[in-house]
């Protein structure tokens, strides 16, 4: 190429002027035919391309290829064209045209791998977009991807400019892996721990957790390979080494989203000393107010008010709209009311049950009223709620 432009010089403009102007000519002949092609690429090329990809039936082509991906292919077209047309443009062993072999290595090589990590980019939002492959949770895999291609475009990068094999350069960092390993412990360590996280399906963009070693309580915004931002419930941002929650245990409340059910397990207390048979006529008056199920009033003697009080709950919750029933397919969706060990703040009365309210503050709304419920009826069965003394129980009368 610049012997015809040196020929061409020459012809129209004398010797001198050609010997003095051929090469400044001749790079400038490239870098405009470089810039007309990326221009190609992007006023010609990335219309058609869309054009074709909206009139497909497939969501994945437009996906996939998008703006952002066809500029970053726009932009890899001219370095092509310079590493093309260069080495016939210059003289080779000069000053000049080592560093522009370099400069347009370096420049390909960075065009390159901004190509693959937005290609990464833009496929994983496709799949965020797409709620049957959003639950894989992909995210660090992308990220540890980007992290391999960016790393292996350093190593190369470095043996273009100092004229080394790359080959020669991991060997170089594999003798010094140790003193690596060392200096960033704790970064290898979360970037283990992350990937194991994710693989195990441990936790998800959405999920809510619990980690009380972190001070977490809320719904998972990032995950990263290094850090997981945590949303709490009061709006605070906490940030969470993945290795944390890799070796402590957490709790993950998304099986219960997907379940549908969340589970209630709160105990009342009451007072040893009220325990006792009912009369004939107290069993008569709670059948009136009716508080008796069809059991109790097959036999109306001898029965015992705390556990007159346990059946009714049962039936109570049985009969709850908002209370999720045993069911077959789901044995873990237990109902029951029950004793449990005595304590010396008296006997606990435990309510277990399963609830179709799953977001917090309609639950917490459903277990108060229950719990409520339960207060206001305990002393109907002539029993009464443990409650510690305070100096009002010791006044003088």
């Amino acid at each position: 190429m610049e012997r015809n432009i040196y020929s061409w010089l020459e012809m129209y403009c004398g010797t001198e002027m050609a010997q003095n102007w051929s090469v400044w000519v001749t790079v400038a002949a490239i870098a405009v035919a470089a810039w007309l092609a990326y221009v190609c690429c992007v006023r010609i090329l990335t219309p058609i391309v869309h054009f074709i990809t909206f009139k497909t039936a497939n969501k994945w082509d437009e996906d996939l290829l998008n703006k952002r991906v066809l500029k970053a292919v726009s932009q890899l077209v001219p370095a092509i064209i310079v590493a093309t047309l260069l080495p016939d443009s210059l003289n080779m062993g000069t000053a000049a045209y080592l560093w522009a072999v370099k400069l347009t290595k370096l420049y390909i090589l960075w065009a390159a791998i901004r190509l693959i990590v937005i290609f990464l980019h833009v496929l994983q939002d496709a799949i965020d977009s797409r709620e049957i492959l959003r639950e894989h949770n992909l995210e660090i895999i992308r990220q540890t991807v980007v992290l391999f291609v960016v790393l292996i475009g350093v190593i190369v990068g470095i043996g273009i400019l100092i004229n080394r094999d790359p080959l020669a350069i991991l060997t170089g960092l594999g003798a010094s892996a140790a003193i690596l390993m060392l200096v960033f412990r704790d970064t290898i360590l979360n970037f283990v721990a992350g990937i194991q996280l994710t693989v195990n399906k441990m936790v998800s963009r959405g999920d809510w957790i619990v980690s009380s070693k972190a001070g977490a309580n809320g719904e998972v915004e990032e995950v990263k390979l290094t850090t997981i931002k945590v949303r709490n419930w009061d709006n605070s941002i906490v940030t969470i080494p993945p290795y944390t929650l890799f070796t402590d245990s957490f709790q993950n409340f998304e099986a219960m989203r997907d379940v549908g059910a969340r589970r209630v397990a709160r105990s009342v207390f009451i007072d040893q000393s009220t325990i006792r048979f009912l009369t004939p006529d107290e069993v008569e008056a709670l059948r009136d107010e009716g508080l008796l199920s069809e059991t109790e009033e097959a036999f109306p003697e001898k029965i015992v008010n705390l556990g007159l009080l346990r059946r009714y709950m049962e039936h109570y919750l049985e009969a709850h709209p908002e209370v999720l029933g045993e069911d077959e397919e789901n044995p873990a969706l237990i109902l029951m009311v029950r004793q449990l060990q005595p304590t010396p703040q008296g006997i606990p009365l435990e309510l277990y049950f399963f609830t179709s309210r799953t977001r917090w503050k309609p639950f917490e709304h459903l277990q108060s009223d229950i719990i409520d419920h339960l207060y206001a009826v305990i002393p109907k069965f002539h029993l009464a709620v443990y409650q510690s003394p305070s100096s009002a129980d010791f006044k003088h009368p």
